[in-house]
């Protein structure tokens, strides 16, 4: 599978940088689709899936420092596994355990943050973690979970207003530049 995904890439330094990523993330993308799906073959499929779209954001995955790639990874495999359950219907909480990547620094508000997204509806939530955590486009988001446009927009902004009212109960001020 490896040599279709490296036929896919223009140049050989980022076959290289491909195979380095495929080799240090492989087991990890398969377990993780696995805990999510429970189910072998369907575990194979988010993993396939993955792995198109890290090479459809090659640009963006290859100019991330090495020690963030599992945590951007992680994050691709699980919304993948997420929208084959999406797509069959069924929905699925995020595990508990999930470990998003974060920086080093300010540590402390990202995991409450991340809390924060995590409380929020899952309508929200989801598009929310694909807008921040991926940096997708909304026209990226509404063709991944397939719908308008114009609906990921306004839940953007909605989550968005749900998250600032959350932090400002908390006593956060946010300054609008």
């Amino acid at each position: 599978m490896l040599a279709i995904y490296l036929a896919m890439l223009e140049t050989e330094q980022d076959q290289r940088q491909f195979t380095r990523l495929f080799e240090a993330h492989e087991k990890k993308i398969h377990a993780v689709a696995l805990r999510i799906l429970g189910h072998p073959d369907r575990a194979e499929d988010a993993a396939q899936q993955t792995w198109l779209q890290l090479i459809n954001r090659w640009d963006r995955v290859s100019a991330l420092p090495w020690e963030e790639t599992e945590g951007y990874v992680v994050t691709v495999v699980k919304n993948c596994a997420l929208d084959i359950l999406r797509a069959e219907g069924r929905t699925a909480a995020f595990p508990e355990d999930w470990d998003p990547p974060a920086q080093e620094e300010r540590q402390e508000e990202y995991n409450y943050l991340v809390s924060l997204i995590r409380s929020l509806p899952g309508n929200y939530r989801r598009i929310l973690e694909l807008k921040c955590v991926e940096e997708q486009t909304n026209r990226e988001i509404a063709r991944r979970l397939g719908m308008n446009e114009s609906t990921v927009a306004v839940r953007v902004m909605r989550g968005r207003a749900l998250l600032m009212e959350r932090l400002e109960k908390e006593g956060y001020a946010y300054d609008a530049v």
